[in-house]
Protein backbone atom coordinates (compact mmCIF):
# COMPACT_ATOMS: atom_id res chain seq x y z
CA UNK A 1 0.00 0.00 0.00
CA UNK A 2 3.11 2.24 0.32
CA UNK A 3 4.04 1.29 -3.07
CA UNK A 4 6.26 4.62 -4.71
CA UNK A 5 4.66 6.76 -1.79
CA UNK A 6 7.16 9.61 -1.75
CA UNK A 7 7.18 9.88 1.95
CA UNK A 8 7.82 5.96 3.71
CA UNK A 9 10.09 5.76 6.41
CA UNK A 10 10.69 3.48 9.18
CA UNK A 11 12.49 3.74 12.30
CA UNK A 12 15.74 3.82 11.32
CA UNK A 13 15.45 6.30 8.27
CA UNK A 14 13.40 9.55 7.35
CA UNK A 15 13.38 12.96 9.26
CA UNK A 16 13.94 13.40 12.95
CA UNK A 17 15.30 17.04 13.30
CA UNK A 18 14.26 19.10 10.94
CA UNK A 19 10.40 18.04 11.78
CA UNK A 20 11.12 17.94 15.87
CA UNK A 21 9.19 20.90 17.28
CA UNK A 22 10.39 19.68 20.93
CA UNK A 23 11.98 17.06 22.99
CA UNK A 24 11.44 14.47 23.75
CA UNK A 25 10.80 12.90 20.41
CA UNK A 26 7.42 11.89 19.76
CA UNK A 27 5.09 12.32 17.00
CA UNK A 28 2.64 14.76 19.22
CA UNK A 29 6.03 17.30 19.29
CA UNK A 30 6.36 16.55 15.42
CA UNK A 31 5.65 18.50 12.47
CA UNK A 32 3.49 14.68 11.53
CA UNK A 33 0.80 15.99 14.26
CA UNK A 34 -1.20 17.68 11.66
CA UNK A 35 -1.56 14.17 10.08
CA UNK A 36 -4.03 11.52 11.84
CA UNK A 37 -3.04 7.98 11.47
CA UNK A 38 -5.59 6.03 9.56
CA UNK A 39 -6.50 2.22 11.19
CA UNK A 40 -3.70 0.59 9.14
CA UNK A 41 -0.96 3.26 10.21
CA UNK A 42 -2.10 2.97 14.11
CA UNK A 43 -2.04 -0.62 14.27
CA UNK A 44 1.67 -0.69 13.05
CA UNK A 45 2.58 2.16 14.70
CA UNK A 46 1.40 0.63 18.24
CA UNK A 47 2.73 -3.08 17.59
CA UNK A 48 5.92 -3.83 19.20
CA UNK A 49 6.75 -6.68 16.77
CA UNK A 50 6.46 -4.10 13.32
CA UNK A 51 9.14 -1.87 12.30
CA UNK A 52 7.38 0.99 12.47
CA UNK A 53 7.03 0.43 16.11
CA UNK A 54 7.08 3.95 17.27
CA UNK A 55 8.51 5.44 13.94
CA UNK A 56 7.08 8.51 14.67
CA UNK A 57 6.43 10.04 10.93
CA UNK A 58 4.89 7.04 9.74
CA UNK A 59 2.72 7.49 7.02
CA UNK A 60 0.55 6.53 3.94
CA UNK A 61 -0.94 7.52 1.27
CA UNK A 62 -4.39 7.18 2.95
CA UNK A 63 -3.17 9.44 5.57
CA UNK A 64 0.35 11.18 5.05
CA UNK A 65 1.33 14.02 3.39
CA UNK A 66 0.83 14.61 -0.11
CA UNK A 67 2.61 15.92 -3.28
CA UNK A 68 1.23 18.76 -5.30
CA UNK A 69 2.99 20.68 -8.35
CA UNK A 70 1.61 23.87 -8.92
CA UNK A 71 3.48 26.24 -12.01
CA UNK A 72 4.41 30.15 -10.79
CA UNK A 73 1.00 32.15 -11.16
CA UNK A 74 -0.07 29.15 -8.33
CA UNK A 75 -2.05 27.16 -11.26
CA UNK A 76 -1.50 23.15 -9.74
CA UNK A 77 -0.86 20.69 -12.23
CA UNK A 78 -3.16 17.81 -12.89
CA UNK A 79 -1.13 14.26 -13.02
CA UNK A 80 1.40 12.27 -11.35
CA UNK A 81 3.58 15.57 -9.59
CA UNK A 82 6.54 13.66 -9.98
CA UNK A 83 6.20 12.66 -13.36
CA UNK A 84 4.75 16.22 -14.39
CA UNK A 85 8.13 17.84 -12.51
CA UNK A 86 10.32 15.36 -14.56
CA UNK A 87 8.47 16.46 -17.56
CA UNK A 88 9.26 20.03 -16.60
CA UNK A 89 13.15 19.15 -15.78
CA UNK A 90 13.74 17.55 -19.36
CA UNK A 91 11.78 20.58 -21.14
CA UNK A 92 14.60 22.43 -19.70
CA UNK A 93 13.27 24.40 -17.06
CA UNK A 94 13.63 24.96 -13.44
CA UNK A 95 11.74 23.31 -10.39
CA UNK A 96 11.80 24.46 -6.78
CA UNK A 97 11.18 20.71 -4.91
CA UNK A 98 10.86 21.07 -1.17
CA UNK A 99 12.60 18.01 0.55
CA UNK A 100 13.74 17.29 4.06
CA UNK A 101 15.54 20.24 5.22
CA UNK A 102 14.41 23.17 2.85
CA UNK A 103 13.73 23.53 -0.87
CA UNK A 104 16.37 22.67 -3.72
CA UNK A 105 16.83 24.72 -6.82
CA UNK A 106 16.92 21.63 -9.92
CA UNK A 107 17.63 21.45 -13.34
CA UNK A 108 18.81 19.00 -16.20
CA UNK A 109 22.65 18.74 -15.08
CA UNK A 110 23.51 17.83 -18.72
CA UNK A 111 21.37 20.40 -20.50
CA UNK A 112 24.12 23.74 -20.42
CA UNK A 113 21.35 26.62 -21.51
CA UNK A 114 19.26 25.46 -18.29
CA UNK A 115 22.40 25.71 -16.20
CA UNK A 116 23.29 29.04 -16.81
CA UNK A 117 19.56 30.17 -17.20
CA UNK A 118 19.27 28.69 -13.41
CA UNK A 119 22.81 31.08 -12.76
CA UNK A 120 21.50 34.28 -14.54
CA UNK A 121 18.13 33.90 -11.94
CA UNK A 122 19.81 33.00 -8.81
CA UNK A 123 23.03 35.55 -9.30
CA UNK A 124 25.22 32.78 -9.09
CA UNK A 125 27.82 33.48 -11.47
CA UNK A 126 30.09 30.73 -11.24
CA UNK A 127 30.38 29.08 -7.72
CA UNK A 128 29.82 25.49 -8.54
CA UNK A 129 26.45 23.71 -8.24
CA UNK A 130 25.98 20.12 -6.26
CA UNK A 131 24.92 17.21 -8.46
CA UNK A 132 22.12 14.66 -7.70
CA UNK A 133 22.73 11.31 -9.37
CA UNK A 134 20.48 7.95 -9.16
CA UNK A 135 22.73 5.70 -8.26
CA UNK A 136 26.75 4.89 -7.46
CA UNK A 137 26.97 3.10 -11.36
CA UNK A 138 25.70 6.41 -12.96
CA UNK A 139 27.97 8.64 -10.83
CA UNK A 140 31.61 6.38 -11.95
CA UNK A 141 30.56 6.54 -15.16
CA UNK A 142 30.58 10.61 -15.49
CA UNK A 143 33.36 11.17 -12.29
CA UNK A 144 36.51 10.08 -10.78
CA UNK A 145 35.82 8.27 -7.81
CA UNK A 146 38.33 6.07 -5.46
CA UNK A 147 36.88 3.78 -2.61
CA UNK A 148 37.34 5.87 0.51
CA UNK A 149 34.76 8.36 -1.32
CA UNK A 150 32.47 5.80 -2.60
CA UNK A 151 31.88 4.83 1.53
CA UNK A 152 31.33 7.98 1.58
CA UNK A 153 28.69 8.32 -1.29
CA UNK A 154 27.49 5.23 0.30
CA UNK A 155 27.15 6.63 4.02
CA UNK A 156 23.86 7.22 6.02
CA UNK A 157 24.11 10.72 6.13
CA UNK A 158 24.41 11.01 2.24
CA UNK A 159 26.55 14.06 2.29
CA UNK A 160 27.53 16.33 -0.99
CA UNK A 161 31.06 15.01 -1.71
CA UNK A 162 33.82 16.67 -3.90
CA UNK A 163 34.93 14.28 -6.44
CA UNK A 164 37.32 14.85 -9.38
CA UNK A 165 35.59 15.55 -12.69
CA UNK A 166 36.01 12.42 -14.98
CA UNK A 167 34.91 12.85 -18.61
CA UNK A 168 34.00 16.08 -20.77
CA UNK A 169 30.45 16.61 -21.23
CA UNK A 170 29.22 14.32 -18.17
CA UNK A 171 27.35 17.21 -17.11
CA UNK A 172 27.28 20.77 -18.10
CA UNK A 173 30.56 22.68 -18.58
CA UNK A 174 28.08 25.50 -16.36
CA UNK A 175 27.82 23.47 -13.31
CA UNK A 176 31.28 23.94 -12.18
CA UNK A 177 33.35 26.13 -14.39
CA UNK A 178 36.61 26.94 -13.71
CA UNK A 179 36.87 23.55 -10.96
CA UNK A 180 38.36 20.47 -11.33
CA UNK A 181 36.07 19.46 -8.48
CA UNK A 182 32.08 18.45 -8.65
CA UNK A 183 29.83 18.04 -5.36
CA UNK A 184 28.18 14.57 -6.00
CA UNK A 185 25.52 12.92 -3.82
CA UNK A 186 22.98 10.34 -3.93
CA UNK A 187 19.26 10.46 -2.97
CA UNK A 188 18.70 10.51 0.59
CA UNK A 189 14.82 10.43 0.28
CA UNK A 190 12.42 8.33 -1.70
CA UNK A 191 11.03 11.75 -3.04
CA UNK A 192 14.46 11.83 -4.75
CA UNK A 193 14.48 8.25 -5.47
CA UNK A 194 10.73 8.36 -7.37
CA UNK A 195 12.09 11.66 -9.01
CA UNK A 196 15.62 10.77 -10.58
CA UNK A 197 14.17 7.42 -11.58
CA UNK A 198 11.70 9.11 -13.39
CA UNK A 199 13.64 11.94 -14.74
CA UNK A 200 16.56 9.21 -16.10
CA UNK A 201 19.59 11.30 -15.62
CA UNK A 202 21.71 13.94 -13.22
CA UNK A 203 20.10 16.98 -11.70
CA UNK A 204 21.66 20.02 -10.38
CA UNK A 205 20.42 20.19 -6.62
CA UNK A 206 21.53 23.43 -5.59
CA UNK A 207 19.88 25.43 -2.26
CA UNK A 208 16.20 26.63 -2.65
CA UNK A 209 17.34 30.53 -1.81
CA UNK A 210 18.83 33.87 -3.37
CA UNK A 211 22.02 34.33 -3.13
CA UNK A 212 23.25 35.20 0.46
CA UNK A 213 19.92 34.07 2.16
CA UNK A 214 18.62 31.31 4.10
CA UNK A 215 17.42 28.38 2.61
CA UNK A 216 13.76 28.20 2.08
CA UNK A 217 11.65 26.33 4.20
CA UNK A 218 7.57 26.95 3.94
CA UNK A 219 5.87 26.90 0.97
CA UNK A 220 4.67 30.53 0.81
CA UNK A 221 7.92 31.57 1.77
CA UNK A 222 9.65 29.21 -1.31
CA UNK A 223 6.82 30.71 -3.62
CA UNK A 224 7.68 34.07 -2.66
CA UNK A 225 11.02 33.94 -2.86
CA UNK A 226 11.63 32.12 -5.63
CA UNK A 227 9.30 32.71 -7.83
CA UNK A 228 11.41 35.07 -10.31
CA UNK A 229 13.56 31.42 -10.03
CA UNK A 230 11.88 28.77 -10.81
CA UNK A 231 9.03 28.04 -13.47
CA UNK A 232 7.64 25.06 -11.12
CA UNK A 233 7.54 24.11 -7.36
CA UNK A 234 7.01 20.46 -6.22
CA UNK A 235 5.46 20.74 -2.68
CA UNK A 236 4.29 18.43 -0.07
CA UNK A 237 1.99 19.58 3.46
CA UNK A 238 4.95 18.07 5.91
CA UNK A 239 5.97 21.04 7.30
CA UNK A 240 9.79 22.06 7.51
CA UNK A 241 10.43 23.22 11.76
CA UNK A 242 13.72 23.17 11.29
CA UNK A 243 16.34 24.12 8.27
CA UNK A 244 19.14 21.57 7.13
CA UNK A 245 21.04 22.28 4.04
CA UNK A 246 23.42 19.46 2.73
CA UNK A 247 26.37 18.81 4.24
CA UNK A 248 29.64 18.49 2.51
CA UNK A 249 32.87 16.48 2.36
CA UNK A 250 35.62 15.45 0.57
CA UNK A 251 38.61 13.09 1.40
CA UNK A 252 41.91 13.97 1.91
CA UNK A 253 44.73 11.76 2.69
CA UNK A 254 42.40 9.08 3.06
CA UNK A 255 39.87 10.29 5.35
CA UNK A 256 36.65 12.04 5.25
CA UNK A 257 36.65 15.50 5.90
CA UNK A 258 33.45 17.67 6.38
CA UNK A 259 33.42 20.99 4.77
CA UNK A 260 29.79 21.90 5.68
CA UNK A 261 28.15 20.54 8.91
CA UNK A 262 24.64 19.86 8.04
CA UNK A 263 21.93 17.27 7.11
CA UNK A 264 22.83 13.92 8.57
CA UNK A 265 25.47 15.10 11.10
CA UNK A 266 23.07 17.36 13.18
CA UNK A 267 22.50 17.64 15.98
CA UNK A 268 24.98 14.41 17.10
CA UNK A 269 27.70 15.98 19.31
CA UNK A 270 30.89 15.77 19.69
CA UNK A 271 32.13 13.94 22.92
CA UNK A 272 34.48 16.36 24.70
CA UNK A 273 37.50 15.63 26.83
CA UNK A 274 36.26 17.20 29.78
CA UNK A 275 32.62 18.12 31.44
CA UNK A 276 31.05 21.67 31.08
CA UNK A 277 30.10 22.83 34.43
CA UNK A 278 27.33 25.06 33.14
CA UNK A 279 25.73 25.31 29.74
CA UNK A 280 27.88 27.40 27.50
CA UNK A 281 27.11 28.82 24.02
CA UNK A 282 29.75 29.06 21.06
CA UNK A 283 28.35 31.75 18.59
CA UNK A 284 30.68 30.95 16.07
CA UNK A 285 32.28 33.16 13.38
CA UNK A 286 31.38 35.61 11.14
CA UNK A 287 31.07 33.26 7.43
CA UNK A 288 30.42 29.95 7.43
CA UNK A 289 28.53 30.34 10.52
CA UNK A 290 27.18 27.10 12.98
CA UNK A 291 26.48 27.75 16.88
CA UNK A 292 27.15 25.13 19.36
CA UNK A 293 26.12 24.25 23.22
CA UNK A 294 28.63 22.42 25.40
CA UNK A 295 26.81 20.37 28.03
CA UNK A 296 28.03 17.90 30.13
CA UNK A 297 30.50 16.25 28.43
CA UNK A 298 29.46 17.00 24.45
CA UNK A 299 29.72 19.73 22.14
CA UNK A 300 26.27 19.92 20.85
CA UNK A 301 26.43 21.70 16.91
CA UNK A 302 23.53 23.18 15.08
CA UNK A 303 23.46 22.80 10.89
CA UNK A 304 25.62 25.27 8.76
CA UNK A 305 23.62 28.47 8.75
CA UNK A 306 25.45 30.98 6.32
CA UNK A 307 27.26 34.24 5.88
CA UNK A 308 25.96 36.82 8.78
CA UNK A 309 25.56 39.01 5.99
CA UNK A 310 21.85 39.57 5.54
CA UNK A 311 18.90 40.09 8.10
CA UNK A 312 17.07 36.89 6.89
CA UNK A 313 19.99 35.06 7.93
CA UNK A 314 20.86 36.45 10.97
CA UNK A 315 17.30 35.69 11.96
CA UNK A 316 18.15 32.11 11.23
CA UNK A 317 20.67 32.10 13.30
CA UNK A 318 18.72 33.27 16.34
CA UNK A 319 16.33 30.86 15.58
CA UNK A 320 18.97 28.02 15.46
CA UNK A 321 20.66 29.11 18.62
CA UNK A 322 16.87 28.50 20.13
CA UNK A 323 16.20 25.68 18.69
CA UNK A 324 19.51 23.72 20.37
CA UNK A 325 19.07 25.08 22.96
CA UNK A 326 14.86 23.98 23.26
CA UNK A 327 15.98 20.24 22.53
CA UNK A 328 18.85 19.83 24.75
CA UNK A 329 16.46 21.42 27.42
CA UNK A 330 19.19 24.01 28.51
CA UNK A 331 19.53 28.03 28.81
CA UNK A 332 22.75 28.51 27.69
CA UNK A 333 24.70 30.69 31.22
CA UNK A 334 28.25 31.60 29.54
CA UNK A 335 28.58 32.85 26.06
CA UNK A 336 31.70 32.65 23.85
CA UNK A 337 32.04 34.82 20.41
CA UNK A 338 34.41 35.94 18.09
CA UNK A 339 37.08 38.87 19.14
CA UNK A 340 35.75 40.95 15.82
CA UNK A 341 33.34 43.72 17.71
CA UNK A 342 30.90 43.85 14.38
CA UNK A 343 29.97 40.38 13.98
CA UNK A 344 26.34 39.63 14.34
CA UNK A 345 26.97 36.71 16.52
CA UNK A 346 29.60 38.92 18.67
CA UNK A 347 26.48 41.30 19.10
CA UNK A 348 23.64 38.50 20.03
CA UNK A 349 26.17 37.01 22.55
CA UNK A 350 26.37 40.76 24.57
CA UNK A 351 23.01 40.97 24.15
CA UNK A 352 22.19 37.93 26.04
CA UNK A 353 20.70 38.01 29.47
CA UNK A 354 23.94 35.89 30.86
CA UNK A 355 26.55 36.51 33.34
CA UNK A 356 29.52 35.71 31.63
CA UNK A 357 30.46 36.05 28.01
CA UNK A 358 34.16 35.02 27.07
CA UNK A 359 35.86 36.67 24.01
CA UNK A 360 38.00 34.06 21.40
CA UNK A 361 40.68 34.87 19.50
CA UNK A 362 39.43 33.16 16.08
CA UNK A 363 42.16 31.39 15.20
CA UNK A 364 43.10 30.08 18.85
CA UNK A 365 39.28 28.54 18.38
CA UNK A 366 40.27 26.64 15.29
CA UNK A 367 43.01 24.59 17.12
CA UNK A 368 40.93 24.69 20.41
CA UNK A 369 38.16 23.18 18.46
CA UNK A 370 40.56 19.99 16.97
CA UNK A 371 41.94 19.34 20.60
CA UNK A 372 37.85 18.98 21.87
CA UNK A 373 37.39 16.89 18.76
CA UNK A 374 40.30 14.54 19.16
CA UNK A 375 40.46 14.39 22.90
CA UNK A 376 43.46 16.33 23.48
CA UNK A 377 44.16 17.88 26.88
CA UNK A 378 48.04 18.82 26.90
CA UNK A 379 49.71 21.58 24.78
CA UNK A 380 49.97 21.42 21.21
CA UNK A 381 51.66 23.05 18.47
CA UNK A 382 48.73 24.49 15.90
CA UNK A 383 48.85 25.92 12.72
CA UNK A 384 45.87 28.17 12.12
CA UNK A 385 45.56 29.14 8.56
CA UNK A 386 42.63 30.74 6.45
CA UNK A 387 41.46 34.12 5.20
CA UNK A 388 40.87 36.17 8.32
CA UNK A 389 40.90 36.71 11.64
CA UNK A 390 40.39 39.44 14.15
CA UNK A 391 43.68 39.32 16.17
CA UNK A 392 44.49 39.79 19.95
CA UNK A 393 47.38 42.87 18.79
CA UNK A 394 43.91 44.59 16.40
CA UNK A 395 45.12 43.26 13.39
CA UNK A 396 43.90 40.70 10.98
CA UNK A 397 45.28 36.99 11.14
CA UNK A 398 45.12 34.12 9.42
CA UNK A 399 48.70 32.67 9.12
CA UNK A 400 49.49 31.61 12.44
CA UNK A 401 51.39 29.12 14.44
CA UNK A 402 50.56 28.92 18.34
CA UNK A 403 51.29 27.17 21.05
CA UNK A 404 48.23 26.60 22.75
CA UNK A 405 47.44 24.88 26.21
CA UNK A 406 43.57 25.21 26.99
CA UNK A 407 42.24 28.82 27.54
CA UNK A 408 46.13 30.02 26.88
CA UNK A 409 47.68 30.80 23.51
CA UNK A 410 51.23 32.12 22.23
CA UNK A 411 51.74 33.72 19.05
CA UNK A 412 54.76 32.09 17.70
CA UNK A 413 54.90 33.05 13.94
CA UNK A 414 52.72 34.73 11.40
CA UNK A 415 53.15 35.76 7.99
CA UNK A 416 54.44 38.71 6.55
CA UNK A 417 51.47 41.05 6.30
CA UNK A 418 49.61 41.91 3.14
CA UNK A 419 47.99 45.18 2.32
CA UNK A 420 44.18 45.14 1.67
CA UNK A 421 43.60 48.56 -0.47
CA UNK A 422 39.93 49.24 -0.11
CA UNK A 423 39.53 46.97 2.72
CA UNK A 424 36.39 44.25 1.83
CA UNK A 425 36.64 45.02 -1.84
CA UNK A 426 39.88 43.65 -2.28
CA UNK A 427 38.14 40.24 -1.11
CA UNK A 428 36.63 40.11 -4.38
CA UNK A 429 38.84 42.11 -6.44
CA UNK A 430 41.31 39.78 -5.93
CA UNK A 431 44.41 41.84 -8.69
CA UNK A 432 44.47 44.51 -5.77
CA UNK A 433 45.71 42.15 -3.26
CA UNK A 434 48.37 41.20 -6.28
CA UNK A 435 49.03 44.24 -6.72
CA UNK A 436 49.96 45.06 -3.37
CA UNK A 437 51.74 42.07 -2.57
CA UNK A 438 54.28 42.86 -5.63
CA UNK A 439 54.76 46.13 -4.60
CA UNK A 440 55.89 45.01 -1.45
CA UNK A 441 58.19 42.82 -3.00
CA UNK A 442 59.83 45.41 -5.28
CA UNK A 443 59.81 48.24 -2.83
CA UNK A 444 57.15 50.12 -3.93
CA UNK A 445 57.50 49.67 -7.31
CA UNK A 446 55.28 47.02 -8.65
CA UNK A 447 56.31 46.02 -12.22
CA UNK A 448 53.21 45.45 -13.65
CA UNK A 449 54.06 45.42 -18.04
CA UNK A 450 53.58 42.00 -19.00
CA UNK A 451 51.89 40.61 -16.77
CA UNK A 452 48.62 39.59 -17.68
CA UNK A 453 46.46 40.44 -15.22
CA UNK A 454 47.13 43.71 -15.15
CA UNK A 455 46.08 44.31 -19.10
CA UNK A 456 42.69 44.57 -18.26
CA UNK A 457 42.73 46.91 -15.44
CA UNK A 458 42.24 50.54 -16.37
CA UNK A 459 45.18 52.41 -15.43
CA UNK A 460 43.29 54.80 -13.63
CA UNK A 461 41.92 52.31 -11.29
CA UNK A 462 45.90 51.42 -10.75
CA UNK A 463 46.70 54.55 -10.13
CA UNK A 464 44.35 54.51 -7.30
CA UNK A 465 44.90 51.56 -5.57
CA UNK A 466 48.69 52.39 -5.73
CA UNK A 467 48.25 55.55 -3.75
CA UNK A 468 45.97 53.59 -1.19
CA UNK A 469 48.73 51.11 -0.75
CA UNK A 470 51.54 54.16 -0.73
CA UNK A 471 49.88 56.26 1.70
CA UNK A 472 48.45 53.60 4.07
CA UNK A 473 44.65 54.43 3.37
CA UNK A 474 41.83 52.61 3.64
CA UNK A 475 44.72 49.73 3.08
CA UNK A 476 44.53 47.53 6.50
CA UNK A 477 46.94 44.74 6.45
CA UNK A 478 46.02 41.03 6.42
CA UNK A 479 48.65 37.84 7.73
CA UNK A 480 46.42 35.62 6.14
CA UNK A 481 47.60 32.75 3.99
CA UNK A 482 44.05 32.31 2.22
CA UNK A 483 45.22 35.92 1.37
CA UNK A 484 48.35 34.71 -0.47
CA UNK A 485 46.50 32.19 -2.31
CA UNK A 486 44.31 34.87 -3.92
CA UNK A 487 47.37 37.18 -4.62
CA UNK A 488 49.37 34.39 -6.18
CA UNK A 489 46.01 32.74 -7.72
CA UNK A 490 45.30 35.98 -9.54
CA UNK A 491 48.68 36.34 -10.88
CA UNK A 492 48.43 32.84 -12.27
CA UNK A 493 44.98 32.49 -13.63
CA UNK A 494 44.74 36.17 -14.52
CA UNK A 495 41.56 36.50 -12.49
CA UNK A 496 41.20 39.84 -11.12
CA UNK A 497 37.91 38.96 -9.49
CA UNK A 498 36.55 36.25 -7.11
CA UNK A 499 32.72 35.92 -8.43
CA UNK A 500 32.62 34.08 -4.57
CA UNK A 501 34.15 34.09 -1.38
CA UNK A 502 37.47 32.13 -2.05
CA UNK A 503 37.13 31.29 -5.41
CA UNK A 504 40.42 31.99 -6.47
CA UNK A 505 42.13 29.95 -3.98
CA UNK A 506 40.38 27.51 -4.80
CA UNK A 507 41.22 27.27 -8.02
CA UNK A 508 45.04 28.47 -7.72
CA UNK A 509 44.76 25.31 -5.10
CA UNK A 510 43.38 22.82 -8.02
CA UNK A 511 46.21 24.34 -10.56
CA UNK A 512 48.79 23.25 -8.22
CA UNK A 513 48.79 19.91 -8.64
CA UNK A 514 52.39 18.63 -9.86
CA UNK A 515 54.35 16.84 -7.53
CA UNK A 516 57.52 17.32 -5.97
CA UNK A 517 57.83 20.78 -7.49
CA UNK A 518 60.57 23.22 -5.78
CA UNK A 519 59.97 25.57 -3.56
CA UNK A 520 60.47 29.15 -3.72
CA UNK A 521 62.63 31.07 -1.67
CA UNK A 522 61.48 32.35 1.42
CA UNK A 523 62.69 33.75 4.73
CA UNK A 524 61.68 33.60 8.32
CA UNK A 525 62.53 36.28 10.34
CA UNK A 526 64.23 35.54 14.29
CA UNK A 527 62.08 38.42 15.72
CA UNK A 528 59.13 37.21 18.25
CA UNK A 529 56.34 36.36 16.42
CA UNK A 530 58.62 34.98 13.98
CA UNK A 531 57.41 36.06 10.28
CA UNK A 532 57.32 34.43 6.85
CA UNK A 533 58.60 36.60 4.26
CA UNK A 534 57.62 35.73 0.63
CA UNK A 535 58.60 38.56 -0.91
CA UNK A 536 61.49 36.82 -3.21
CA UNK A 537 59.11 34.54 -4.13
CA UNK A 538 56.70 37.33 -5.53
CA UNK A 539 59.83 38.69 -7.33
CA UNK A 540 60.89 35.08 -8.76
CA UNK A 541 56.88 34.92 -9.82
CA UNK A 542 56.57 38.29 -11.84
CA UNK A 543 59.97 37.16 -13.90
CA UNK A 544 58.71 33.89 -14.49
CA UNK A 545 55.16 35.20 -15.65
CA UNK A 546 57.06 37.35 -18.35
CA UNK A 547 59.04 34.68 -19.50
CA UNK A 548 55.86 32.79 -19.96
CA UNK A 549 56.47 29.80 -17.63
CA UNK A 550 53.58 27.92 -17.35
CA UNK A 551 51.03 28.40 -14.46
CA UNK A 552 50.40 24.91 -13.32
CA UNK A 553 54.37 24.53 -12.54
CA UNK A 554 53.96 27.79 -10.32
CA UNK A 555 51.10 26.73 -8.64
CA UNK A 556 52.92 23.82 -7.70
CA UNK A 557 55.74 25.21 -6.87
CA UNK A 558 54.03 27.61 -4.48
CA UNK A 559 52.15 25.09 -2.42
CA UNK A 560 55.17 23.28 -2.41
CA UNK A 561 56.44 26.60 -0.23
CA UNK A 562 53.99 26.81 2.07
CA UNK A 563 54.77 22.88 2.97
CA UNK A 564 58.24 24.08 3.16
CA UNK A 565 57.10 26.50 5.51
CA UNK A 566 55.04 24.93 7.68
CA UNK A 567 57.75 22.41 7.95
CA UNK A 568 60.10 24.69 9.11
CA UNK A 569 58.46 26.83 11.39
CA UNK A 570 57.10 23.53 13.35
CA UNK A 571 60.97 21.74 13.49
CA UNK A 572 62.03 25.58 14.69
CA UNK A 573 59.30 25.02 17.54
CA UNK A 574 59.43 22.08 18.16
CA UNK A 575 63.24 22.24 19.29
CA UNK A 576 62.37 25.37 21.47
CA UNK A 577 59.23 23.28 23.13
CA UNK A 578 60.16 19.70 22.89
CA UNK A 579 57.64 17.11 21.29
CA UNK A 580 54.33 18.01 21.06
CA UNK A 581 51.27 17.26 19.03
CA UNK A 582 50.73 19.08 16.18
CA UNK A 583 47.56 20.58 14.94
CA UNK A 584 46.13 21.79 11.22
CA UNK A 585 43.35 24.39 11.72
CA UNK A 586 41.55 26.71 9.43
CA UNK A 587 40.35 26.54 5.80
CA UNK A 588 43.31 26.21 3.78
CA UNK A 589 43.80 23.32 4.94
CA UNK A 590 40.53 21.82 3.21
CA UNK A 591 43.16 21.95 0.36
CA UNK A 592 43.23 18.32 -0.50
CA UNK A 593 46.32 18.70 -2.68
Amino acid sequence: RRFRYPFINCTQCGPRYTICLDVPYDRARTTMRAFALCPACDREYRDPQSRRFHAEPIACPACGPRLRLIETGNRELRGDPIAEAARVLRDGRIVAIKGLGGFHLACDARNQSAVQRLRRRKHREQKPFAVMYSTLAAIGSDVVVREKELELLRDVARPIVLLRKGRDGAVAAAVAPGNPWIGVFLPYTPLHELLLAEFGGPLVMTSGNRSDEPIAIRDDEACERLREIADAFLLHDREIANRCDDSVARVIAGHPVLIRRARGYVPAPVETPGQFRQPVLGCGAHLKNAVCIGHDGFAWLGPHVGDLETDETCGAYEASIAHLARILRVSPQVAAHDLHPDYHSTRVALNMPIKRRFAVQHHHAHIAAVCAEYGLRVPVLGLAWDGTGAGADGTSWGGELLRVDGPRFERLATFRPIALPGGDAAIRDVWRIALAAIDDAFGGEAPVDGLRLFDAIPREHLAAVRSLIAQRTNAPRAHGVGRYFDAVGALLLSKGRSAYEGQVAVECSALGIERDAPPFEFEITAESPQQVDLRAMFRALVFLLRENSPPEELAGRFQATLVHVAASLVRDALKRFGRLPVILGGGCFKNAQ
